[in-house]
């Protein structure tokens, strides 16, 4: 829905079906009611998200046309997909397979261009659109330095192709579509210090390059091409995971150029220990289940950090010297305390108030993701749940500023 802060949405990754019927199904019996709670008598922006399976099934001309003629009834519009899980995202462990296939393969390329095929013909007239997408790849699975760089290197190269589709779509449609890659914790891009350090000396001087040989760009023409459609997608549960200030973030982007292509809401768990350590310890138990990656990133009272790739690591190295704790969660936006735990929330204030005060993206999209494994008591049906993060979302974007 549109806002005097860009459009806002939440992300249907929540719903389950890896299959298009089975998808299409939850979002019928879902999106209604969230609809006339939220936004009755405007249009409805829907953040999508489409499995590699159901993307197969959605390129069939009769079922795309069946979802758009939805759509019209229903008055939602869909302006954002999200294509970083590939496969399986419901009733399976998840963990590191979250980034299978990454970038340095071909499944991963194909899928993506049918992601931007699929959004082309959703999108409505006159909007630009955005596809998110892993982080290149799981550093974890390349065992050296050298063997992270060549991933780098060949995750970078597979992106041309699809750079060239976004530029072939501009050019026939005029719609401006954009890339947006997601810097997770140990990503190959664990955060948006390494994604602008790659943005700045293997992106650009490479994909510059290959559009002034390939199409006789000029350098800035090229330049240009490149920040337009490869855009950062800005979770700030993973920057609050990194300890990345919004104040530092923006500057960094702002001194290359580079664009957000939507701010992903999302809250992270924090884990105060300077008191109450026991209890605090008992608590995260609760919370260690066999989904999803739970990276934590731990502050020692010397200042430095420590990575843990997920929740049962990070218990086993518990240490004296540890002073705070971040873990990769995505817990909902509008609790900011979980008993005796806290969460990044308050990383969100600050990021929404310094969009407030100088809009750095079109579009704000909401991605709490982990309701059914929260503890029991936690959790509440989904509509009521998602309409419950929205409301907080706006809520804080028209409080008064904090800046």
């Amino acid at each position: 829905m549109l806002t005097p802060y860009g459009h806002l949405t939440y992300c249907s990754n929540i719903h389950p079906g890896e299959k298009w019927d089975d998808h299409f199904e939850t979002l019928k019996a879902n999106l209604p009611y969230i609809k006339e709670e939220l936004s009755p008598d405007q249009p409805f922006g829907l953040g999508l998200r489409i499995a590699n399976e159901a993307s197969v099934e959605l390129m069939k001309p009769e079922k795309l046309a069946a979802f758009k003629n939805w759509l019209t009834e229903q008055d939602i519009y869909v302006f954002v997909i999200n294509g970083f899980p590939y496969g399986g995202f419901h009733n399976t462990v998840v963990k590191g397979d979250v980034h299978t296939p990454d970038w340095t393969t071909q499944d991963r390329l194909d899928y993506t261009i049918r992601l931007f095929r699929i959004l082309a013909d959703l999108l409505p007239e006159g909007m630009e659109g955005g596809v998110s997408t892993p982080p290149l790849s799981y550093r974890l699975w390349w065992k050296s330095s050298a063997q992270k760089q060549d991933a780098t290197v060949s995750a970078t190269q597979n992106i041309l192709p699809l750079l060239e589709e976004l530029i072939r779509i501009q050019m026939e449609t005029g719609t401006i579509l954009h890339l947006d890659i997601e810097p997770e914790p140990d990503g190959i891009l664990d955060n948006v210090a390494d994604f602008v350090n790659w943005y700045r000396d293997i992106l650009l001087p490479t994909a510059s390059t290959h559009l002034i040989e390939k199409y006789k760009y000029s350098s800035d023409e090229a330049r240009e091409t490149i920040l337009t459609h490869i855009q950062l997608c800005y979770d700030i549960c993973h920057a609050a995971v990194a300890y990345e200030e919004p104040e530092q973030i923006m500057a960094s982007l702002t001194e290359l150029g580079i664009r957000v292509g939507r701010i992903q809401i999302s809250s992270a768990l924090k884990i105060d220990f300077s008191t109450n350590t026991a209890i605090k310890k008992k608590a995260i138990q609760s919370f260690n289940e066999p989904v999803y990656l739970h990276q934590v990133v731990t502050r020692n009272a010397d200042g430095s950090k420590n990575h843990f790739p997920d929740l049962p690591e990070a218990l086993a190295g518990w240490k004296e010297n540890q002073e705070e704790w971040r873990i990769h969660f995505h817990v909902p936006l509008f609790v900011s305390t979980y008993g005796a735990l806290d969460s990044t929330q308050n990383e969100i204030v600050k990021t929404l108030a310094l969009h407030k005060k100088q809009p750095f993206s079109t579009f704000l999209e909401v991605e709490t993701y982990t309701w059914g494994v929260l503890p029991e008591d936690m959790q509440k049906p989904i509509g009521e749940s998602i309409v419950r993060e929205l409301e907080w979302v706006q809520k804080t974007l028209n409080a008064p500023s904090l800046l």
